[in-house]
């Protein structure tokens, strides 16, 4: 029988943040008054702001300010703290290199944002804002990150500029998200160089792999040395990821791009975010010397506005700015990498870091209602999100709205779109790619969408998962176009080997891990993530999206294209928009609190199990980038404080 339960936090829950939303002016960007669904009525709740127009800084931050850190004839030293938990925030490699002597720290508090009231019936949430830009536009989940990605496109930069300074920043500033010990997917429309001609979308695929040594039963009898120490260490790919894009398309010189980084790692206030994430792991920093230094110099854990210092990292990334990537996979700093992980039961060689590829591919294509979408291959979950939308684009979601029976419909292409995703891997390591292939092709969502029954659902061998798949999580996404519709979506990540499956007992539903996505020497784990672009019918830029969050990425991403493309929706409304997830197992589908009763009411009489969650936690979180007519839309998400920037 069909239930309904809500999700109440505990002190087993992460923790549940309450949030206030509003609307202003960013960055030269003109403020438009933001729509939001109303949980009670369904109706929308119109939210105006002062109308004022202004910079940043008049929204209420503090630009960025920089200055060139003190230069140090001394000789280096090098030390290096690979760091990995179970939790989020410990998921990350701190990769420092120490140089002698002082550093000279940027200083200065930036202000909080502006305070305005929640909209009336909503749950109170973090300010949500829409730029309107004329020139580019960088949404990520950071908003200094943002400024420093518009400052290289006001510097002459192109969007994969852009990008690379944003992404460095983020493994700064967000060191819970990503960071130069992970990896990633990006994907890259070039624009059409003469007119009548068409542009180019490529997909640069920088995740992390298995370590030469690696074997597909190397976490059967300790699965948590996939999360924790040495060994759940896999080869990072992000440095060379990003360096390749800018090695084929980069326009400013590479320095120019990493250095924000480096003076913003020397000293930098604490963010919101931030902010909230660093109490919920008092107890494992202060387990560690490294970390008390950093996160809790004065015996307490550092609040928002206060100053961090990541010196060690300023020095690692200050050297890769001058010493480009091989920086990174080969001398002293790789000797530090490679003697920390081995001393703490890993099985990385210099070889490993050494013989590190990145794969460059035309994007997959397929179009939605006449326009084109780009997303990368497996192992990405890109051909499961084009499937989902496949199967989608028969119904008349624009006319019909969304309805009880139009989300059900929308719950069931997700589940089917998670059957679909158990048979995925790294393409490299399949002896028949055939199954990989198909699931984005029109003809299998034609095949597979008689199944999409309107009257009910189903339990989940309906939908034909055949293994078992983990969840990943860690992630961090930032969209950019400039103003030659140059237009990249970049999706990074931490660095963990439990994505890879382990042989082993079925799950609790029956379904054994898979066997696809066991570590294997080189081998690329299975990935969430869906860094899109997609293309109007004349071939022109529409939008660059993606998110962060684990298995919740890809249908997080599905719904906000809906919004904008269905709905008509500006991004940040399709961003801020109350979302439903089902992944098959556990047995329920999760709504969001803000949705209307009618949509809960409709999923209910249809067999679902809901569980209605506050919206507020941190689930998936997805920043958006469009272009209608002359004006870029850009929007990040609130729900990890995230703010866009543009000009």
């Amino acid at each position: 029988m069909p239930r309904v339960t809500f999700a109440i936090p505990n002190d087993d829950t992460e923790p549940l943040l309450r949030r206030s939303r509003s609307t202003s002016d960013l960055n030269d960007a003109r403020r438009r008054p933001l729509l939001y669904p109303n949980s009670r009525t369904g109706k929308g709740i119109l939210i105006n702001g002062d109308g004022r127009k202004g910079s940043i800084g008049d929204a209420g931050y503090l630009p960025l300010h920089r200055r060139k850190a003190q230069n140090d004839p001394s000789f280096w030293k090098t030390l290096i703290c690979v760091a990995i938990g179970a939790v989020l925030f410990v998921l990350f490699i701190v990769v420092s290199t120490l140089l002698l002597g002082e550093v000279q720290h940027p200083t200065g508090p930036y202000p909080a944002p502006p305070s305005n009231p929640p909209g009336q019936g909503t749950p109170q949430r973090n300010p949500a804002y829409l730029i309107e830009a004329r020139n580019g536009a960088v949404a990520s989940e950071n908003v200094v990150c943002s400024e420093i990605g518009v400052d290289v496109l006001k510097d002459g930069g192109n969007a994969v500029d852009a990008a690379i300074a944003t992404t460095f920043c983020i493994g700064v500033a967000n060191l819970f998200s990503s960071g130069i010990g992970g990896g990633g997917f990006m994907t890259v429309r070039i624009p059409p160089a003469f007119p009548n001609a068409t542009s180019e979308v490529w997909s640069i695929d920088f995740r992390e792999t298995a370590p030469a040594l690696a074997n597909k039963t190397m976490f059967v009898t300790d699965p948590d040395a996939s999360k924790l120490g040495g060994l759940s260490v896999g080869v990072p790919g992000e440095v060379r990821g990003l360096a390749e894009a800018h090695n084929r398309w980069g326009s400013l010189s590479w320095p120019r791009l990493v250095q924000p980084s480096v003076e913003l790692a020397a000293g930098w206030n604490v963010g919101k975010e931030l902010g909230i994430r660093l109490p919920w792991f008092a107890e494992l920093i202060f387990k560690d010397p490294v970390w008390t230094a950093i996160f809790a110099p004065n015996g307490t854990i550092l609040r928002e506005g206060e100053v961090v210092r990541r010196t060690n990292y300023s020095r690692t990334l200050a050297a890769i700015a001058t010493g480009g990537a091989d920086a990174f996979y080969k001398g002293e700093i790789a000797d530090a990498i490679i003697s920390v992980i081995q001393s703490t039961g890993g099985i990385m060689t210099h070889a490993d870091l050494e013989g590190y590829r990145v794969k460059v591919e035309p994007a997959l294509v397929s179009s939605y209602r006449g326009r084109k979408v780009y997303v990368p291959h497996a192992p990405t979950s890109g051909p499961v999100m084009i499937h989902i939308l496949n199967l989608l684009e028969r119904y008349d979601l624009a006319g019909e709205g969304r309805t009880g029976l139009n989300t059900h419909r929308l719950v069931e292409a997700i589940k089917f779109g998670f059957a679909a995703r158990t048979r995925l891997c790294d393409p490299a390591f399949a002896s028949d790619t055939s199954q990989i292939d198909e699931i984005a092709t029109k003809h299998y969502g034609h095949t597979i969408s008689v199944n999409v029954t309107d009257e009910s659902t189903h339990s989940p061998d309906y939908y034909n998962p055949i293994y078992d798949v983990p969840t990943d999580h860690g992630t961090s996404h930032t969209s950019v176009v400039d103003k030659n519709g140059m237009a990249i979506a970049i999706t990074s990540t931490v660095n963990l080997m439990d994505d890879f499956s382990t042989p082993g007992i079925p799950n609790a539903f029956g379904l054994r891990p898979s066997p696809y996505n066991y570590p294997e020497p080189g081998k690329r784990s299975l990935s969430s993530t869906v860094p899109t672009i997609m293309e109007n019918e004349d071939g022109s830029f529409y939008l660059a999206v993606g998110g962060s969050g684990g298995t919740k990425i890809f249908p997080a991403v599905v719904q906000v294209l809906l919004g904008i493309n269905d709905w008509d929706l500006d991004p940040s409304q399709a961003v801020e928009w109350g979302r439903v997830h089902d992944q098959l197992y556990p047995l329920s589908v999760e709504v969001d609190d803000v949705l209307p009763k009618e949509v809960i009411d409709g999923l209910i009489e249809r067999g679902h199990n809901v569980t209605v969650a506050d919206i507020n936690r941190v689930a998936s979180v997805v920043q958006a980038v469009m272009k209608k007519g002359d004006t870029i839309y850009a929007a990040s998400d609130s729900r990890k404080n995230g703010i866009a920037a543009g000009y």
